[in-house]
């Protein structure tokens, strides 16, 4: 059920972010196995994405992570305080990746309510990137590991959503890449209450 290293070599970050909601995301702490079931995330389309950290090839020392091929965690600190996690995508050079933006608990509640200190049903528990990667156990250390390793990884469990449930709008938070700013690239699940509240700009139901 784990998703093999092939599958993100894919080069469509925007066909990544649809196909990874449902997909459950663990980790394992200490002998501590925690998941969340994928409902939101975000496409970054690499050096041609002006919300991309990597936008004009800019490479240093934290975007490296990015060029590398894809299958491994893009993990950084997003305003000092919260750890975000990526997943990054396609061939090596090519610095796609998918922000994993909210989950939906389901293995290890009792592990995701103690690190967070509030119950599981309610929804900031894992709203939102920040509070995936504290309700994970995410943090810096977290930077480049391998997907398909026994520390952080994804898995297929049959979880599927129809086009109608599955929404599109602009992505949160990256009003600086003007144009690109109004991309229809944030996909969440309609209805899920783990999903991070901003409803910035039109949002529709994709096709496909």
């Amino acid at each position: 059920m784990k998703l093999p290293f092939s599958y993100y070599l894919n080069q469509d970050p925007v066909f990544l972010a649809t196909d990874l909601l449902g997909k459950v995301l663990f980790t394992e702490i200490n002998g501590e196995i925690t998941a969340g079931i994928i409902v939101e995330t975000e496409a970054y389309f690499g050096e041609l994405d002006k919300a991309s950290h990597a936008y004009g090839g800019r490479r240093t020392n934290r975007t490296e992570t990015l060029y590398a091929a894809g299958g491994i965690s893009y993990v950084y600190l997003c305003y000092g305080i919260h750890h975000l996690f990526n997943v990054v995508s396609s061939l090596k050079g090519e610095p796609h990746a998918v922000l994993i933006r909210a989950v939906e608990p389901f293995v290890g509640q009792d592990i995701i309510e103690r690190r967070r200190n509030m119950p599981v049903t309610k929804a900031a528990v894992s709203s939102g990137p920040g509070s995936v990667a504290k309700a994970l156990g995410i943090n810096g250390s977290f930077n480049k590991k391998e997907l398909t390793g026994d520390e952080i990884w994804i898995e297929d469990h049959g979880i599927r959503y129809k086009s109608d449930e599955i929404i599109a709008g602009p992505r949160i938070g990256v009003a600086y890449a003007q144009e690109d700013a109004l991309l229809p690239w944030r996909f969440f699940i309609k209805g899920n209450k783990y999903v991070s509240k901003p409803n910035n700009g039109k949002i529709s139901t994709i096709n496909r």
